[in-house]
């Protein structure tokens, strides 16, 4: 896989509270991926970004949520579609996000 491509399919983390609960009981991250992305790009783009802190991804599962339809008066419109990623790790590997903040 090209490594342009694999540096451009991870967009951001997801920072939720129901991502913090997968985090802390099933020991997966939750990022937003492009649309485009598959789960191989995912699982290889992961090990590329994280190689540092020595992260291995033992599975990757993917969601296409919808965006929701929102009406503001008489204007309607839709949020944007997202895809995320819900990537579980192995061994003791854990992403620190917060590592660099003061």
């Amino acid at each position: 896989m090209n490594a342009e491509r694999l540096l451009t399919v991870v967009l951001r983390p997801v920072i939720s509270e129901k991502a913090t609960m997968v985090a802390d009981k099933q020991k997966q991250v939750v990022f937003e991926v492009l649309q485009s992305a598959t789960k191989a790009e995912v699982k290889a783009a992961v090990e590329l970004l994280f190689k540092d802190q020595k992260i291995e991804v033992a599975s990757v599962n993917i969601v296409n949520q919808k965006g929701k339809a929102k009406r503001h008066g008489r204007f309607e419109g839709r949020r944007n579609h997202v895809k995320k990623a819900y990537v579980c790790l192995t061994g003791n590997g854990d992403i620190q996000f917060t590592e660099g903040a003061v």
